[in-house]
């Protein structure tokens, strides 16, 4: 019987194209932690495909999770990873110091080998958020 079904099922055309997940269970989502005081916890991001000013054509923004204030600063495209850090060292830096935790998508900038540093020498934790769902970002309410 058992041989008989596994042949059925091997030759049923329905039953091929119908798969079961093979996966977890998807738990609870885990919301990003609440920050006790201003610029322990700040979101980045890029907004990209803005029409060119004064040779700068993108903008990375920087938001405090506790206070929502803003840093809005002019880059150009193409950028690398070690320019966002110059950029963000030279206007962030100088005001906020480092924080505990930065928020970013999986954008490839933060990924990089300069930011994967840039984090672990300074003990720093980077925590992503998953993409088109700005809500874990904290900028809902901006």
């Amino acid at each position: 019987m058992n041989d008989s079904i596994k042949v059925f099922v091997q030759t049923c055309e329905v039953c091929q194209q119908t798969k079961t997940e093979h996966v977890n269970v998807p738990g609870l989502l885990e919301p990003l932690p609440v920050p006790k005081t201003l610029w322990t916890i700040i979101c980045m991001d890029f907004v990209e495909g803005l029409s060119v000013s004064n040779k700068k054509d993108v903008i990375m923004v920087i938001i405090d999770k506790f206070s929502k204030y803003g840093h809005f600063l002019a880059l150009s495209h193409p950028f690398s990873a070690l320019q966002v850090a110059h950029v963000y060292m030279d206007n962030i830096y100088k005001l906020h110091g480092l924080p505990e935790s930065i928020i970013s998508n999986r954008d490839k900038i933060f990924t990089s080998n300069v930011w994967q540093q840039l984090f672990r020498l300074s003990d720093t934790q980077l925590l992503m958020s998953s993409s088109y769902h700005p809500q874990t970002d904290g900028r809902q309410s901006i």
